[in-house]
């Protein structure tokens, strides 16, 4: 018999931190035009202030990824309610979480699976630069992104070839990071421990494009929960212990 999940909302946690990059920082505009002599690759700005930001879906999408690749149970499409009950032991747990915190898909019939699960728990804001990193920086006249040249070197001459500029969010860069989990009557602290174990894979990891090229490197710092500080904890999370 499916389990019916109680329909209260007793709460809303929220985590904040400042989200550092270690290394410069990819996540592309997606140009619908090409510019003579521009650059190849841009990043995605506000459109009112042209500052850099990082969309929450980028977050959401990379930490969901990330948490499925862990579960096992990871496919072409992200995981779903059938997914579920084809797990067992573990890897059902795990899968569970995730699509508590994450949601279904909008196919679902939101019948059965709602009462099972209850509303997707996790909401993500956009990180926008901190406001007194992003004035030093404008003070002191420097750029808030940086254009790096690439190219790809021919296997058999040697010679570097296709050259392109890319641009990207230097190493350093701070931002305002902010996520929020919904508590509803029964959930335990295992949908919150799995938050902060999404969170450490994406430090382990990386965020945005080219990863592989050691773009995306991030770290979070003063890490608050609901706004006591729980850095300590969260440093001590291990993503990957049994």
């Amino acid at each position: 018999m499916t389990q019916q999940v109680p329909q209260q909302l007793t709460g809303i946690t929220t985590i904040e931190a400042t989200l550092e990059l270690v290394s410069g920082l990819r996540i592309g505009a997606g140009d619908s035009e090409m510019r003579i002599g521009g650059v190849d690759n841009t990043v995605i700005r506000h459109p009112h202030t042209q500052a850099p930001y990082i969309p929450g879906s980028s977050l959401k999408g990379k930490m969901r990824s990330l948490l499925e690749w862990r579960s096992g149970a990871v496919k072409e499409a992200p995981l779903g309610y059938q997914d579920l009950q084809n797990a067992s032991g573990a890897v059902q747990a795990e899968v569970k979480h995730i699509l508590q915190l994450f949601g279904i898909s909008g196919d679902a019939k939101l019948g059965k699976e709602m009462q099972e699960l209850g509303p997707s728990r996790l909401s993500f804001w956009d990180c926008n630069l901190q406001a007194a990193w992003e004035k030093e920086i404008r003070d002191n006249n420097q750029m808030l992104t940086e254009v790096k040249s690439e190219n790809r070197i021919n296997r058999i001459s040697g010679v570097a070839e296709h050259p392109r500029q890319t641009e990207r969010v230097p190493a350093g860069a701070r931002f305002d990071f902010r996520l929020s989990v919904k508590r509803l009557a029964g959930d335990g602290d295992a949908l919150l421990t799995t938050v902060l174990q999404g969170l450490k894979l994406l430090e382990l990891d990386s965020l945005g494009g080219s990863g592989s090229r050691g773009y995306g490197k991030v770290k979070f710092v003063g890490l608050t929960i609901d706004g006591q500080d729980a850095q300590a904890r969260f440093d001590a999370v291990q993503p990957f212990a049994r």
